[in-house]
């Protein structure tokens, strides 16, 4: 082990990279952007629909709550890296115009980001739906029951009563959800975005220093791992509620 990191060569990251877009340390961190931007995204997207499909699996009847059970199974179900590829590949051929729009109107770097982006957020939305539904059911009927009782119509108790009070139950499980999105952005990497992982790969390409590359990019993910921990933890304090898990008293 010593022997190793004597042998590492730390100054690479300061040499001129091979696409000329400045020194190789420059080069991981456009690949860091990427990684943040679609991680981003894809998170927004896996909320929003995410939530939506929470709330449809907690209303009453029968017909909503099978629609969202079958996005939650088909889209759960899937392997990721095969979504990632319907949406890249398959989709912008089978759908009418859709293709020659894909293809002609957007620069391969935004078809990528863009096939990631629903990749991600609509995978990831089905694990949120999962985590909105618990959250939901873990208030009992009272609290709902007692919203119809005011007055208010089922949407205005879902958006006024049951989810502010569900989301700051489930912040712990979010934060998760959304630290698998980061680790999980490293698909893109498959359809040629440069993403952080696909950079560290061509480095370690370039310039023969694997090891240098992938200490490099794992140092990165842990500091993007931690902040967003320690962010995590500032929320949660502030949305604890009492009584409920993670409250007081």
């Amino acid at each position: 082990m010593v022997t190793l990191a004597a042998g590492l060569d730390w100054s690479i990251f300061f040499k001129p990279a091979f696409d000329g877009s400045g020194t190789y340390f420059r080069f991981l961190i456009v690949g860091l952007e990427w990684t943040l931007l679609l991680s981003v995204l894809s998170w927004i997207l896996a909320f929003v629909v995410g939530s939506m499909i929470g709330v449809l699996r907690t209303f009453p009847g029968k017909f909503l709550p099978a629609l969202g059970t079958a996005y939650v199974e088909i889209f759960r179900n899937i392997p990721l890296l095969v979504q990632l590829f319907l949406w890249y590949f398959v989709l912008p051929e089978i759908v009418p115009g859709l293709g020659t729009l894909f293809k002609q109107a957007l620069s391969p770097l935004l078809q990528q980001l863009i096939s990631g982006v629903l990749c991600l957020g609509f995978f990831t939305a089905a694990r949120v739906a999962e985590q909105v539904r618990s959250g939901i059911n873990a208030l009992g009927s009272g609290q709902r029951g007692a919203g119809l009782a005011l007055g208010f119509n089922r949407w205005q108790v879902y958006r006024l009563i049951l989810l502010p009070v569900a989301y700051r139950i489930i912040v712990p499980t979010l934060t998760s959800e959304f630290l698998n999105t980061i680790k999980n952005s490293a698909v893109a990497s498959t359809i040629g975005l440069a993403e952080l992982s696909r950079q560290s790969q061509q480095l370690g390409e370039f310039t023969a220093h694997w090891y240098e590359a992938f200490i490099a990019v794992t140092l990165l993910y842990g500091i993007i791992n931690i902040t967003v921990m320690i962010a995590s933890r500032f929320i949660e304090r502030a949305a604890r509620l009492p009584g409920y898990v993670g409250g007081k008293g």
